[in-house]
């Protein structure tokens, strides 16, 4: 995850994707009313839920901790998602590796094995990282990143000794959990290169020095196993990366990379053009996408091991109610373009700038300190209930779904800018008409996340903001944040009217 030690400016202004974006309004309908046609014979698609199979976390060592288990056992039951990726499981403080007085090699599994353990116990597998550099390998020492457990960026001093790490590393994993196990897990080669997570110069070319080794050694232990890059921060290097791979015949099994929803254009694009942060995330996908498409390996996955609405601790973002609208329209725009995305990250367990100093912070997790859920915890749980097979809709703020047993779901949401201070109550309300054509609708249940349901923040400003909640405060607000039980509403005449406040986002069952 980037923490660059800069600001960047918000900019949120009106823009229209290319592709689709119908809106079904009726002439006759009320001023500022939407109407929503839900068509029974509309053509549908796969609807694979990409966007929760995997969720990020900080470093290897906060795994081991019981918060983050904790943590993770919330998530996985919110969302059932199956990988969880985070950094440094070559940090110094796993004791992976270290060499005796006579510069050899000296390996230790024992963390590791504690580390995996714990993953697979509560039913995630590994999204494997493979960094950062042991400092006893490293090739400069001094090469610390400005995160608060200085993780060493640099190339290795010795890429024999490097390839012996991965192998003796790869192989401790097959001897321990198996081949059929291990060839179910991702490894991806390093976080971020063309950052300040890679000190190699040229970055390119020695990241891709790093890669080859790395990826030619965990094929020689066995070809099942997975193996890709290049973990790129802002949408960056994948159609060389590709491209490189193919010439020098280099095993690639996925392409991964990174954006943020408050990524510049001109570092993701290379324009000058002005991005709102809820087109920013599945633009850069679609970009690299099409590189992919493009490219020598037409058929490769696309994995986005990072998003998020934000790459900076934004209180009015991630702690919000925003976030409901904006994962949503996320889900929407990247439906077809990936097949896997990470969001960063499922739990504030997390110490990029330290240990955590107050709840509420502007931290990427779902979870915030002490296992209290954000809205955006609440929003992954009631947009795990979409249906498996989307149906084609003409909407630019709703999603309609279909499950296997017939119940058609749709999620509906009221996006607006964040906003600096409150809990978005107050602002422009949407009201929608969703209307049934070709299914007799006669019943719907309505799960909402807003100002009033899944959202804590108003309970912990009425009790002045505590830096340190007491044990009590910290049941209430665990309590504020959970979701009320489901509104029951009849459909009459094959429709169903709702008010969305500013920043709501509903699932609606209907049977």
């Amino acid at each position: 995850m980037r923490r660059r030690q800069r600001f960047a400016f918000l900019t949120i202004l009106a823009f229209t994707m290319a592709g689709p974006r119908l809106l079904a309004l009726a002439e006759d309908a009320p001023q500022n009313s939407d109407i929503v046609v839900i068509d029974d014979s509309a053509p549908a698609h796969p609807f694979p839920h990409f966007w929760e199979q995997m969720f990020g976390s900080g470093r290897a060592i906060e795994t081991l901790r019981e918060a983050y288990r904790n943590d993770l056992r919330s998530v996985k039951q919110a969302t059932d998602f199956h990988y969880v990726r985070f950094h440094a499981i070559f940090h110094d403080e796993v004791g992976v590796y270290d060499e005796d007085a006579q510069g050899h090699p000296v390996y230790n599994f024992s963390y590791i094995d504690q580390i995996y353990d714990g993953l697979l116990a509560n039913g995630v597998r590994p999204f494997l990282e493979l960094s950062f550099m042991p400092k006893a390998l490293a090739s400069d020492k001094n090469a610390l990143h400005a995160f608060w457990y200085k993780q060493n960026v640099s190339p290795p001093k010795d890429y024999a000794k490097w390839d012996d790490l991965i192998r003796q590393f790869i192989r401790h994993l097959v001897d321990r959990y198996g081949l059929s196990e291990v060839s179910q897990w991702y490894f991806e080669v390093w976080n971020e290169p063309n950052l300040d997570f890679w000190t190699g110069d040229p970055k390119q070319a020695t990241y891709f020095e790093l890669y080859d080794h790395t990826a030619r050694v965990i094929k020689s232990v066995d070809s099942h196993l997975r193996v890709g890059g290049p973990a790129t921060a802002q949408a960056a290097w994948a159609d060389v990366f590709i491209r490189h791979c193919a010439d020098n015949n280099i095993p690639v099994d996925f392409i991964s990379s990174h954006v943020y929803g408050n990524d510049k254009s001109e570092d993701v694009f290379g324009t000058h053009e002005t991005i709102p942060r809820d087109q920013m995330v599945c633009r850069a996908v679609k970009k690299v996408h099409e590189q992919i498409v493009a490219s020598a390996k037409p058929d490769l996955p696309l994995v986005w091991s990072e998003f998020n609405a934000s790459y900076m601790n934004e209180t009015s973002v991630t702690d919000s109610t925003y976030m409901g609208p904006w994962i949503g329209d996320t889900i929407r725009q990247c439906d077809g373009l990936v097949d896997m995305m990470s969001y960063w990250t499922f739990t504030d367990v997390f110490e990029e700038q330290g240990v955590v100093k107050q709840p509420f912070y502007g931290g990427f997790g779902l979870l915030a300190e002490e296992g209290i859920p954000k809205p955006a915890f609440a929003a992954f749980a009631i947009l795990h209930k979409l249906g498996d097979e989307r149906m084609t809709l003409d909407s630019s703020f709703a999603l309609a779904t279909r499950r296997r047993d017939g119940t058609r779901v749709i999620a509906v949401w009221n996006y607006g800018p964040p906003v600096e201070t409150g809990s978005a109550e107050g602002g422009t309300q949407r009201t929608v008409t969703l209307r049934f054509k070709g299914h007799s609708a006669k019943h719907a249940l309505i799960f909402r996340v807003d100002g009033k349901h899944g959202d804590p923040r108003p309970v912990y400003e009425k009790m002045g903001l505590p830096r340190y909640p007491t044990a009590a405060q910290i049941e209430a607000l665990r309590s504020a944040a959970r979701l009320p039980a489901p509104e029951s509403r009849d459909v009459h005449d094959g429709e169903l009217t709702l008010t969305l406040p500013s920043h709501g986002l509903a699932v609606i069952e209907v049977k």
